[in-house]
């Protein structure tokens, strides 16, 4: 039975967890598939890049938040998917060595007017380094059942 459903996730409900430490490697792997930019696959030219070394692509930074956020609750919620995104930033680069935490706050639910049975909730997540530094965020819609449904 899950632990978190439409009801838990009211407006102004916060959930933290914290993340994993990103490799050199892991990054080099994921951009290697999805995003091979000099600057994510190849350490000693990332360094004559702005960004002065070798960082994670933002859509690999976004998979981190996902599993954090399948991690934190939504592998035990009654979820039911997601509508889509609204809006991502990637607001700092994720070096290696980085270690990523999430904060996720619920901004808004709603509960479904064509099936009583569920809701929809807007939630922010947010994605830290270890300096504390925002380093990306999006907000999007998420779909639960209600309890007892």
């Amino acid at each position: 039975m899950p632990r978190w459903y439409f009801e838990d996730l009211s407006p102004g409900h916060v959930l933290e967890a914290s993340g994993p430490t990103v490799t050199a490697e892991e990054i080099i792997d994921f951009a290697k598939q999805f995003d091979p930019q000099y600057f994510h696959v190849d350490a000693e030219a990332a360094k004559r890049s702005p960004f002065g070394g070798l960082i994670a692509s933002g859509w690999h930074t976004s998979a981190l938040c996902m599993r954090m956020v399948c991690d934190a609750y939504l592998l035990d919620a009654a979820s039911l998917g997601s509508p889509g995104v609204d809006e991502l930033r990637w607001v700092k680069p994720v070096f290696a060595g980085d270690t990523l935490r999430l904060k996720m706050i619920v901004q808004e639910s709603r509960p479904s007017k064509s099936r009583p049975d569920q809701g929809s909730v807007l939630s922010r997540w947010e994605v830290f380094n270890q300096k504390d530094e925002l380093v990306m965020h999006m907000t999007g819609w998420g779909m639960f059942k209600k309890r007892g449904a």
